[in-house]
């Protein structure tokens, strides 16, 4: 079992070294840098990272439909495989969407907001 969970290890560890790039690449001078380096490791591989496998799930139980054959079990299991799949993938690019509306309508930038950014109500 120690050969399984060191091939685990470096495999998990070879997947990490674009992070440890990015880490190098990127110097955090403060706790607001490294949230935005968390961000944008976020931003760039765990959100395709879980949408590839909302998606991957979803054939999964289209495979699981498709062969099911004539046992009826099985069809319904790939069936709820199907909806559960759809249902993920909907919230999620929903969310996603929904986050650049409210972007777009209330001008929100990427950067932080400066001192003269705050809102205020307009005097007459």
């Amino acid at each position: 079992m120690s050969k399984f969970f060191q091939s685990i290890s470096l495999a998990g560890l070879a997947l990490a070294l674009p992070i440890f790039a990015l880490a190098q690449t990127n110097s955090v001078n403060s706790v607001e840098g490294g949230f935005v380096v968390i961000i944008n490791i976020i931003n760039q591989y765990v959100i395709p990272l879980i949408i590839g496998l909302a998606v991957v799930y979803f054939l999964w139980g289209v495979l699981k439909y498709v062969t099911a054959g004539g046992d009826e079990e099985s069809k319904g299991a790939g069936r709820d495989m199907m909806i559960y799949g759809i249902i993920a993938l909907f919230v999620m690019v929903s969310v996603w969407g929904l986050v650049g509306v409210l972007k777009g309508t209330f001008n929100l930038s990427e950067g932080t907001p400066t001192g003269t950014e705050i809102p205020s109500i307009p005097r007459r």
